[in-house]
């Protein structure tokens, strides 16, 4: 095994200033998504997703961002999974986006619910038919005794819908609304820059900085 103790590296990249920051979080959260875009950089889209079950025991795994507007961000699943059964439970979920190459890492907090349905079937109908296939044969967060499993249950599905399958009632949507985002930007000497967006009850935004 590699030292890992040992592996370290320094953030000189870019700083994050209240002076050039924007005012809204929203605003941005997408400058550095559309920078991550630009960047070229591996799923720059993908965010870890954390969640709360009955146990209280935290979970987390990573999910593919869909949207992004001021009714807050969605990512889509299957609403059988184990994430979506917590979320019925504590509907409170923290996303975490993180673009190493750029030394960023923007966390976000708030409330989830499911999308409409309508938005749930526009968004479906956009993904690739195997993708569509996909979410029929798949018990997502199952135990499954083989992969065999899921292909013979997919080639099920591919016969009985041919090239249109619909979308399955247990898939869709979630919107996450955001009452917290914190912006991280690495700096030398471990003195990053962390700015926090917290939501007041009149719907304005206050701005903090944080101690790294």
């Amino acid at each position: 095994m590699s030292d890992i103790d040992k592996l370290r590296r320094d953030y000189a990249r870019d700083e994050l200033d209240e002076a050039t920051a924007e005012s809204v979080p929203l605003a941005q959260f997408r400058r550095w998504l559309d920078d991550a875009v630009a960047a070229k950089l591996v799923d720059p889209t993908a965010m870890t997703l954390a969640t709360v079950g009955e146990d209280l025991r935290p979970s987390t795994r990573v999910v593919l961002l869909k949207g992004c507007d001021e009714r807050g961000l969605v990512f889509y699943t299957n609403y059988r999974s184990r994430k979506a059964r917590e979320l019925a439970i504590h509907p409170q979920a923290a996303l975490q986006s993180y673009w190493p190459d750029l030394e960023r890492v923007v966390r976000v907090e708030g409330r989830v619910g499911k999308t409409s349905e309508e938005e749930s079937d526009a968004y479906y109908r956009t993904r690739p038919l195997d993708s569509r296939i996909g979410a029929w044969a798949s018990p997502q967060s199952e135990v499954i005794a083989s992969r065999a499993l899921l292909v013979t249950e997919a080639a099920k599905v591919a016969a009985k819908y041919l090239l249109d399958p619909p979308r399955p009632p247990h898939w869709g949507g979630y919107r996450l609304v955001p009452d917290r985002f914190e912006f991280w930007q690495g700096r030398t000497s471990r003195l990053h820059d962390r700015l926090r967006y917290s939501l007041k009850p009149d719907g304005s935004w206050l701005r903090e900085r944080l101690a790294p």
